[in-house]
């Protein structure tokens, strides 16, 4: 049986799985985590001749789909040669099986394949899905961020305890600063009813610092108060120059917008590392945190 102590990565051989892999490899490192690198090949759905050429060493779709399972496994080996590896090759669509075999994992780990450009959509399909399902955090991995940079966590006016909580492990495992903002949206009221939104929001992340500091007692930790009309706007601005950005998300399944609005809009256009974390793992302790 798996188990729960392991990061799951998925890699295609792309440049973005490649990244993913060894930023995977490093994180399960530093968690004290097993890696399990998994490859999912789709020439089952495309043709039964998956064999060698007869008379062709190291020929056929099989042997081809295990190679990339294995050039997976030695980018994790460059990054975190310690790092204990399960390989997975299995057949058919990745989505499904990343999601299968993430269950109960401690963190699953993709690659961006966003179509980038103008429209700025940085996510593709498969992360987009898998965020919005996996019953484990998500972290999307970026072509370009900044490694050394702090870790940015979004909470809501709920404190947002599964985002908080595993930001606080990778802060605790990193080393990393920690930034927790709260944003608050203006609704055209009086300034009376403003500096009262403003007063629940000091307070609300005067709870989440205290509560972060027990789980990460070296991090370096800051709070920011937003106001902006637009929520994913205040969190991406927060997460200019920042490693890694969690949000939290209440959202269930596949149906549009079901990861939540703001989670889904950071997911899309920021520039540093995401996590989605959907709900509260017991194993994202700092307690746990390799050290």
């Amino acid at each position: 049986m798996p188990s729960p102590d392991r990061v799951v990565v998925g890699y295609d051989g792309s440049v973005e799985a490649a990244l993913a892999v060894r930023w995977a490899a490093r994180h399960a490192a530093l968690l004290d985590c097993e890696l399990q690198v998994v490859h999912c090949s789709l020439w089952p759905l495309l043709t039964k001749n998956l064999g060698p050429v007869k008379g062709v060493a190291g020929s056929g779709r099989q042997h081809q789909a295990r190679a990339i399972l294995d050039e997976g496994q030695a980018e994790a080996l460059s990054m975190a040669p310690r790092v204990r590896i399960r390989s997975s090759l299995v057949y058919g669509l990745p989505a499904a099986h990343l999601l299968r075999l993430s269950d109960g994992a401690r963190l699953l780990v993709v690659g961006s394949r966003g179509i980038g450009g103008f429209m700025g959509l940085l996510v593709g399909s498969v992360s987009l899905e898998l965020a919005a399902t996996a019953s484990c955090p998500v972290a999307v991995i970026r072509l370009v961020h900044n490694p050394e940079g702090r870790i940015v966590v979004g909470i809501d006016s709920s404190g947002s305890s599964g985002a908080l909580n595993t930001a606080c492990a990778l802060a605790s495992a990193t080393g990393a600063d920690l930034t927790i903002i709260h944003v608050i949206r203006p609704h055209g009221g009086t300034s009376n009813e403003a500096g009262g939104g403003q007063v629940a929001a000091r307070r609300l992340l005067q709870t989440a610092a205290h509560n972060a500091l027990a789980l990460a007692p070296e991090a370096v930790i800051s709070q920011n108060v937003a106001q902006d009309t637009s929520v994913p706007r205040a969190l991406l601005n927060a997460s200019r120059g920042a490693a890694l950005i969690v949000v939290g998300s209440k959202g269930r399944g596949l149906l549009r917008g079901t990861i939540g609005s703001n989670a889904h809009a950071v997911l899309h256009h920021a520039t540093a590392l995401v996590l989605i974390s959907r709900q509260l793992e017991p194993g994202w302790t700092a307690g746990n945190v390799k050290t």
